[in-house]
């Protein structure tokens, strides 16, 4: 993003600039390269001293333009207020466009700065929402099963107590049931194949 911050009738100090320049760095998460902002920094007479420094953003965002002004006692604090409503603004404007062209997205949090971040569902596929963790007992295949019916489940993971490996038991549409064991390296058993 390509951001350009100027005053109007002052001169902006270097510290309110690096601290601008920071601020709309939480926008470029939101934006593509295309995007570009103006920050123009004013200060008014105002009864209110607390409304006196004005921070106002223009800012074009897949070629439609997104304004919002802040109003407080300093141009930093100021600058506060005018990045979260264009953060709000931007968000919105996007998950209307996403609804539009009926892509899914949802708020993930970003890691790096703890903040949510919209991330587009359709391109990034399924993801994993939950994972349970349990304590495995051997057990041979016939507890497995009475253990399944018992939790109701459509499958039951398992250590069978014959060949202490792994297995995955799981009920079949004709009310059979299955056993999946997992071999290691894409090693094939003639005794697979035979069950299925």
């Amino acid at each position: 993003m390509r951001t350009v911050i100027k005053g109007r009738n002052l001169d902006v100090p270097d510290d309110d600039r690096e601290y601008i320049e920071r601020k709309m760095a939480r926008l470029e998460r939101l934006l593509d390269d295309r995007s570009e902002a103006s920050v123009e920094l004013s200060r008014e007479q105002h009864r209110d001293q607390a409304q006196a420094a004005i921070v106002e953003v223009m800012l074009v965002v897949d070629g439609r333009p997104v304004r919002a002004v802040g109003r407080a006692a300093t141009h930093k604090a100021a600058a506060d207020q005018v990045i979260d409503r264009l953060e709000r603004q931007v968000v919105d404007l996007k998950e209307r466009r996403d609804r539009a062209t009926g892509r899914r997205t949802d708020a993930v949090p970003d890691l790096s700065t703890g903040e949510s971040v919209a991330v587009d569902l359709e391109r990034v596929g399924p993801r994993v929402v939950k994972t349970k963790r349990f304590a495995i007992e051997p057990m041979f295949e016939e507890d497995a099963v009475a253990r399944m019916e018992e939790l109701g489940h459509d499958f039951f993971v398992f250590v069978n107590a014959e060949n202490e490996r792994t297995a995955v038991l799981y009920r079949r549409r004709d009310g059979d049931y299955g056993l999946i064991e997992p071999t290691v390296a894409g090693s094939y058993s003639s005794g697979l194949a035979a069950r299925a």
